[in-house]
């Protein structure tokens, strides 16, 4: 009776932990799109690297899934087990606590492993190409072609460039630009032009020639007009904005040999993220315990709570570390004990209140 059991619930968690992972990979897909497709936008992102940019964002943030979307798992099937009465009928015919651990045990240490190596290993690499990859976009989409008729942003939104004529060799004729420099704009108006790109690869260089230049603050009645033979508009491209960091791309083994507290904590973090599922789906089953007459949802706000505490307090754990609060000797070891001290409280507390009230009573 016992595997039967065991497989049971290990098809029921399954298909809860899919189902609810599954639509939170939505979400974050959804999210990653309309930040990726801001960025394009902003800064000009040729099209065939915006879905490959899609594809790595979702992949960075996918440790963020595999635990939270475990937890609910477990819980929904569970609560599903007892509201229907099945987990009574098992526990009745003689079903112990290793009937019900067991297979979410094995389906924790699997998703463990998997999150341990996308942690350790697939998710520094796809920041590296991510962070290459935007890199080159960047560039690819500040240094391409301009459209004869269209306007065109350059340096974030700084410098905007319209050209009505885009000769075959790269000049370009009857050129307007606007630039901003803090509360200062610059209007100018060229017969003609031509970019290049500055050493530091950083930088191009519009050179007007033949044309006006307007400059003053909007809403203000001081303007200054230039006539000049030849000016010089440099536009730099703007730094990418992205919340990764070189530090997240650094592979494993070089945060292993490295003694910085930085790297220190970031390594604790990508070693307790795989660690903090399996303590999750553990908590899960005591936690997913219904009493009669409860919903079948009555504890899933509850599992969200300890699920976002648990990562704040990982990722506190981690700013404590990289700034010296926390010995990097002790890691983030201390999280995983805080959190099911704090779950089993929150579990197991109400039925020992019960049972002092009742023997105090009887005293």
């Amino acid at each position: 009776m016992g595997s039967i059991l065991g497989r049971y619930i290990l098809r029921e968690v399954a298909a809860a932990w899919l189902v609810v992972t599954a639509v939170l990979l939505v979400i974050l897909f959804a999210n990653q799109v309309v930040g990726v497709l801001e960025r394009a936008a902003a800064n000009q992102y040729p099209q065939g690297v915006v879905l490959e940019l899609i594809g790595l964002g979702a992949l960075q943030y996918l440790w963020v899934l595999l635990p939270v979307g475990l937890l609910l798992g477990v819980v929904l099937a569970f609560g599903r087990l007892y509201h229907d009465s099945e987990m009574a009928a098992a526990l009745a015919c003689g079903a112990g606590p290793a009937n019900v651990y067991l297979p979410v045990a094995l389906l924790a240490l699997l998703l463990t492993a998997v999150l341990a190596w996308l942690t350790l290993v697939l998710a520094p690499a796809a920041t590296v190409r991510a962070l290459s990859l935007r890199s080159e976009a960047l560039r690819a989409g500040q240094f391409g072609p301009i459209a004869p008729g269209k306007f065109r942003g350059f340096g974030g939104g700084n410098a905007v460039v319209y050209a009505e004529v885009v000769n075959k060799d790269g000049t370009l004729g009857n050129v307007f630009v606007e630039r901003n420099r803090g509360p200062v704009v610059e209007v100018a108006l060229a017969q003609r032009a031509r970019r290049e790109l500055a050493p530091d690869g950083l930088t191009f260089i519009l050179t007007l020639y033949d044309g006006a230049r307007f400059e003053g603050v909007p809403g203000s009645a001081q303007f200054r007009m230039l006539h000049f033979a030849e000016h010089v508009v440099p536009v730099r491209i703007p730094q990418s904005n992205d919340v990764v960091t070189a530090l997240e791309a650094r592979p494993t083994g070089a945060l292993l040999g490295s003694a910085g507290l930085p790297e220190q904590a970031e390594l604790q973090w990508r070693i307790a993220m795989p660690l903090s599922c399996l303590v999750l789906a553990l908590l899960a089953v005591p936690l997913a315990r219904l009493k009669p007459r409860q919903g079948r949802y009555a504890r899933v706000w509850l599992a969200v709570v300890i699920y976002f505490l648990y990562l704040n307090l990982i990722s506190a754990g981690k700013v404590w570390i990289s700034r010296g609060t926390v010995p990097a000797a002790l890691g983030l070891w201390w999280t995983h004990a805080a959190v099911a001290l704090i779950a089993l409280a929150v579990i197991v507390g109400p039925s020992l209140a019960n049972r002092l009230r009742y023997r105090v009573r009887r005293l």
